[in-house]
């Protein structure tokens, strides 16, 4: 059953355009907070997850390389000691 009130149905129209400004409002501040976020870190070199990964297994790789020539080195040098 309607009711046949204007002054409800006039706040009802107000509560429905009040509705949409404040979702309206939701979005802006959402969308101003993401602009903000990405002027304050935009000037910040972050680097992906794979970019890091990837770094990290050369350096490992190359750790692993420069202990086997260290170990390598020293054996040369205690043979050249050995026959001198």
């Amino acid at each position: 059953m309607q009711s046949q009130n204007p002054r409800i149905a006039d706040f009802v129209k107000l509560a429905n355009s009040a509705a949409g400004t404040f979702a309206g409002m939701t979005r802006e501040a959402r969308e101003a907070a993401r602009e903000r976020m990405k002027e304050t870190f935009g000037g910040f070199d972050f680097v992906s997850r794979e970019e890091f990964d990837a770094v990290k297994e050369m350096a490992a790789k190359a750790r692993e390389e420069n202990e086997k020539l260290s170990e390598r080195l020293a054996a040369l040098e205690a043979k050249l000691a050995g026959k001198e």
